[in-house]
């Protein structure tokens, strides 16, 4: 049994207001590479400083925060955006 991608609905309104290209690259890149996954943490790469303990992923110039629950099997989204904007 994998993993299971939960998004908060504040990171949902968030998600809705991006163009329809790109919030179907994030549900194609959580749908091919995170939902039912055994290991989230193979695409990710862990943030370091304030962020520490949360983990991104890279889908083209958009960057998914989120934080992995490994006791419930959980991926919470935390925040999606630009690069140039998500770690300000």
């Amino acid at each position: 049994m994998g993993y299971r991608v939960m998004i908060p609905d504040n990171v949902n309104k968030k998600i809705l207001k991006f163009d329809k290209n790109t919030r179907k690259l994030l549900y194609d890149y959580i749908s091919r590479n995170l939902k039912d996954t055994d290991d989230p943490r193979f695409h990710g790469k862990a943030l370091t400083g304030n962020l520490k303990g949360l983990w991104r992923y890279r889908i083209m110039d958009y960057r998914l925060i989120v934080d992995i629950q490994d006791e419930e099997l959980v991926i919470v989204a935390i925040d999606f955006e630009h690069r140039s904007k998500i770690y300000l």
